[in-house]
């Protein structure tokens, strides 16, 4: 039998090769290489001309095929031998012979070469210490992935040259190290780099897509989240579809706040009933996300927010259903409604709500009634309702609007619910501004307003000109892997994620001004989590008690992290909006020193580190925020974000093959790993709200309605308003399973959940 090796050359088929590749994908493993051989003989055997190549593919879909949750190990062996190809890819690409990884300053300098990597590394380094670099890079740590983290990590995330794979994930994980430390202090700063590369290497933190992917090539962005603001003007509004346009082409994920926009009938210039209201302009703002497809990689990701209050939200709720106009339609955006507590309270105790035109309001009052929340809002609000001289307003039933919105949910997913003045009372910054709604994932906001864009006349026409500096939310995420962490590593990890973040806001490139000002007024980042059904499986702690471990848990998180960024200001300075925050004030999460001291048992930590920032500042100025990780998980080798799984044990089936998950304790904890589908979805509620106590931004919280077991619309709306009354700040996606049927599947945010 002849087998065509990658250079074209035939040679004789070497069984002990074959052998000997199966030993080394087994090592390690409670598997035998030999049980493997045995099933995969037929697949190589009696062919001739075959490639080495097809082989090694052969006996990965065969570990796939042997994969169980009685068998898991064999995911792993079918991912060694996937990275075993892609090293052979490598090294034939890059012309060494050595199997694995080469000499790395060669690699880095080959890369800089071809213009796969940025030159400025050079300028950062000096070759001795890209050489000294080299020697942190282990490749033992690539044994530790499973099938489907390899296989995410080969196709999306290690760069290409000419569709040839030229970078190996250790390789990755240094040279993003090395960025990340670049601007550390020259005489510690390969020290950084180590600790950097070995918590990322270790997956033990989890970087964001586009950090993960821009950090070294040339001029990227490494942010995440953006949301931004538009006004009620021509200009502001089509300046604001210039940003979602910048913002998509670089890869982040939008969010817009179109509350401001009159609504529909509303006056123009004087001209009763002129305005189209502001599904005209969603739709224009769907087509762009459409249009600036990303470099061709994939759509644009857009979610469009609303108040409650405003007059156009019946039509809202309708831009996804099927029924209707279809000119009224927009099927590519995410819709969000802002919900303050008082229309929460209306709907409880049956009352009315009433609609009004913000265009109108502002003529009568003077009063932009979006940026308003709380009490202030209250005042505002009753008194409009008070007033029969307002044209533009519509009486409704509170619980019939709100049945309307957990209709639309249940049909489409959506719209998402962003609880207002919960994530203003916990703002630290509301001495600065308002978070008006949130990001497309529904886990990172703080504050932002528009542009204000004036067109004054002169003779030579009409000039736009800038007059007031927008904000628009602009945050860098990374997620800490809670099932590869032990909890006497928090401190250093905490640490270690803070310091990375703080870093990439130097190293990154923003799309638009107001994201440039966004982060130099306010320096956000957000530190995730992702694993936790991992962790609480692995300490065989039940569901039902997740919720008291969950609260202390992400309390010492929250407090490291804090307590590190505190550490920061310390050596680079306080964020500048600092004077005035509740950080300052000592209010940390909403919460004043005298809760601490009743609540807290590490009350005494909490009151120095208050005492430490009143003097000292902090350099961030909010810094936990968990995405939902959809896809970063994968390459993690953990349970998605905070959430329950959704299945211990399942194939996906997809156009690439059919590809074996489970979480990572499957064998050792099976019976700890209670699945979403099968628990009351306010118990799920209440764990988010144990958490939320101590994120500062939110929580990506998906709410899954199994209707294969009897639900009605009560519990739907009960766990909503569970929702509200426990803190949680927003509902993203609201998925069902169907009778006899798969989950409903939504496209992710790949800027945030990777």
């Amino acid at each position: 039998m002849q087998i065509i090796k990658r250079d074209q050359r035939e040679t004789s088929v070497d069984i002990q090769e074959i052998r000997k590749a199966l030993e080394w994908a087994c090592a390690g493993l409670d598997v035998s290489y030999l049980e493997l051989e045995s099933h995969s003989t037929a697949l190589y055997g009696g062919q001739d001309r075959v490639s080495t190549r097809d082989i090694q593919l052969s006996l990965v879909d065969e570990a796939l095929h042997m994969t169980t949750p009685q068998r898991p190990e064999f995911r792993i062996v079918a991912a060694r031998l996937l990275l075993m190809e892609i090293y052979k890819e490598a090294a034939y690409n890059r012309g060494y012979t050595e199997f694995g990884y080469g000499d790395y300053l060669t690699c880095v300098r080959e890369a800089v070469r071809r213009n796969l990597y940025d030159p400025v590394i050079f300028e950062y380094y000096t070759e001795a210490e890209l050489y000294e670099a080299g020697k942190f890079l282990t490749p033992a740590y690539d044994l530790d992935f499973d099938y489907a983290g390899a296989r995410l990590l080969i196709n999306r995330y290690l760069i290409r040259d000419r569709e040839e794979v030229f970078e190996l994930p250790q390789e990755m994980f240094l040279t993003i190290a090395l960025f990340c430390a670049a601007n550390e202090e020259k005489t510690h700063r390969l020290d950084r780099v180590r600790e950097f590369y070995e918590v990322l290497a270790a997956r033990k933190i989890s970087l964001a897509t586009p950090i993960l992917l821009n950090l070294r090539r040339c001029g990227g962005n490494l942010s995440s989240c953006f949301v931004a603001a538009a006004d009620d003007s021509l200009d502001s509004i089509f300046y604001t579809v210039n940003t979602i346009a910048r913002i998509s082409k670089n890869g982040g994920g939008v969010g817009v706040n179109i509350s401001r926009i009159r609504s529909a009938g509303a006056e123009i210039k004087g001209t009763p009933g002129a305005s189209g209201g502001v599904v005209p302009w969603i739709r224009i703002m769907n087509d762009t996300a459409v249009a600036v497809n990303q470099m061709g990689k994939r759509a644009g990701a857009l979610t469009v927010a609303l108040d409650a209050w405003h007059h156009d939200l019946p039509e809202f709720l309708e831009l996804q259903t099927e029924n209707g106009d279809q000119r009224k339609k927009a099927y590519d955006i995410f819709p969000q409604v802002v919900v303050p507590d008082l229309f929460m309270e209306r709907v409880e105790e049956r009352g009315e709500w009433t609609l009004f035109d913000p265009h109108e309001v502002r003529l009568a009052y003077g009063v932009e009634i979006a940026e308003l929340w709380g009490d202030e809002f209250k005042k505002w609000y009753t008194k409009l309702e008070s007033d029969t001289s307002l044209s533009l307003t519509r009486r409704v039933s509170a619980r019939e609007l709100f049945k309307q919105i957990m209709k639309s949910q249940v049909e489409t997913g959506m719209p998402y619910l962003f609880f207002k003045d919960t994530v203003n009372r916990m703002n630290p910054n509301k001495h600065d501004g308002i978070i008006p709604s949130g990001n497309l994932c529904q886990e990172s906001f703080s504050n932002f307003r528009p542009s204000a864009i004036e067109e004054p006349h002169t003779e030579e026409g009409s000039i736009r000109q800038i007059s007031r500096e927008g904000l628009v939310h602009t945050c860098n995420l990374v997620s800490l892997n809670l099932a590869e962490i032990d909890e006497y590593e928090l401190p250093q990890i905490c640490a270690r994620a803070v310091r990375i973040l703080d870093n990439s806001i130097d190293m990154t490139f923003p799309p638009i001004m107001e994201s440039r000002h966004h982060n130099e007024r306010y320096r956000t980042i957000g530190v995730g989590a992702m694993g936790l059904a991992d962790l609480l499986a692995k300490k065989k702690i039940p569901f039902e008690k997740a919720a008291a471990f969950a609260d202390a848990y992400f309390e010492k998180i929250a407090y490291f992290t804090v307590s590190a960024s505190a550490d920061l200001a310390l050596e680079r300075g306080a964020y500048p909006a600092f004077a005035g925050s509740d950080w300052e004030r000592g209010i940390f999460f909403g919460r004043d020193r005298a809760w601490y001291e009743a609540n807290s048992d590490i009350a005494s930590k909490w009151l120095e580190l208050m005492d430490k920032i009143s003097r000292e500042g902090i350099r961030n100025s909010q810094l936990l925020a968990i995405a939902p990780n959809t896809s970063s998980s994968l390459l993690q080798g953990c349970t998605a974000g905070v959430l329950p799984v959704f299945s211990k044990f399942h194939i996906d089936k997809n156009a690439n093959g059919a590809i074996p998950l489970c979480p990572p304790f499957i064998k050792e904890s099976f019976w700890y790993y209670k699945e979403n589908k099968h628990i009351d979805q306010r118990e799920v509620v209440r764990l988010m709200g144990a958490i939320q106590k101590w994120i500062d931004q939110g929580i990506s919280m998906e709410l899954l309605y199994n209707l294969n077991t009897p639900i009605t619309a009560r519990d739907i709306y009960e766990v909503l308003m569970t929702a509200w009354k426990e803190g949680v700040k927003t509902v993203y996606y609201t998925r069902t399973l169907q009778k006899n049927s798969n989950i409903s599947e939504k496209a992710e945010c790949e800027s945030c959940a990777n």
